[in-house]
């Protein structure tokens, strides 16, 4: 592999509360050559941290590796509650390609992780979105239905038997691992704790049940707050910018008497993606992201 190749890896690890176990699997991404932490995110209502890395393809796969070992040891799933779906320790590895690095490559990269994940700790995987083995594993929500509690039943139907493995593993469950493009991780606050009415709104805006496309959409309770959030994944920002998910979910909440108070971020999101909004609320004419110095200082 040439070194100039660039691969960006956003972990999903199913604790958000225990900052112990929390900082144990991050400190494998710290400090290791070819691979720079860029950010990671932990939600205690959802019970879930998210680790966004970028680095040299091999060294972003052993690191991976060594953090899936530890979350496998110190993660029992058999006692994990979130808000989140969830259906193992670590829940989802996508691989992005970045620079000089291809989608192609990156399903290799993604089959390479899943075999040694594997054969190293008996964790069982599906491969999903440009990895998928068959057209219905490509949906990453299709493959976690049931969550953890109903996926020991699940793998043993030809439909959803493990890409690799067989049985689940037995406290870490089974994870998703595949290559895709960049997504935008985006939650929109509500000034209402009914969570039947989050979700009304979540099935109207995803793609799924005939709203916008792009877009995967669930309820939240943020039970500390005493609200909820749509929490989604904007899987192509391109296409689907975030101000018109924002907008769309403003007009649904007015049916129902309730107001947007926020939205948050998950992770880190492309330049582009907040330019595009930006534009749009201001309602600049003929901006060109050229025009933002900090763009033009990194070239």
């Amino acid at each position: 592999m040439k070194s100039s190749q660039l691969v960006q890896c956003v972990p999903n690890f199913s604790e958000g509360r225990n900052s112990e176990v929390i900082e144990k699997i991050v400190d494998n991404f710290r400090g290791k050559d070819g691979v720079k932490l860029l950010d990671y995110s932990s939600d205690e209502d959802h019970n879930r941290s998210v680790v966004t890395l970028v680095g040299e393809p091999k060294a972003i796969k052993d690191a991976v590796v060594a953090a899936v070992g530890v979350a496998i040891e110190l993660i029992d799933m058999n006692k994990h509650e979130g808000q989140h779906p969830r259906m193992g320790a670590v829940d989802v590895i996508p691989f992005i390609p970045i620079k000089d690095f291809t989608v192609e490559e990156a399903v290799e990269l993604s089959k390479e992780t899943a075999k040694e994940v594997y054969e190293k700790f008996e964790m069982p995987s599906f491969l999903y979105e440009k990895s998928a083995s068959a057209p219905h594993r490509t949906n990453l929500a299709k493959l976690r239905k049931g969550q953890y509690e109903a996926m020991s039943e699940k793998v043993k139907t030809e439909e959803f038997r493990p890409d690799f493995g067989t049985d689940i593993h037995p406290t870490a469950g089974i994870v998703a691992i595949g290559a895709r493009m960049p997504l935008v991780a985006f939650n929109v606050i509500l000034d209402t704790n009914n969570l039947e009415t989050a979700n009304k709104i979540a099935k109207n805006v995803r793609f799924i049940n005939g709203g916008l496309r792009f877009v995967k959409a669930i309820g939240i309770d943020m039970g500390e707050r005493n609200i909820t959030q749509v929490s989604m994944n904007l899987t192509d920002y391109t296409k689907t910018p975030i101000y018109r998910v924002f907008e769309l979910i403003k007009i649904e909440a007015k049916r129902y008497g309730i107001n947007v108070i926020g939205s948050e971020v998950i992770g880190l999101v492309p330049m582009d993606a907040l330019l595009q909004t930006a534009e749009y609320y201001l309602g600049i004419e003929d901006f060109s992201s050229d025009q933002v110095l900090e763009k033009r200082l990194m070239e």
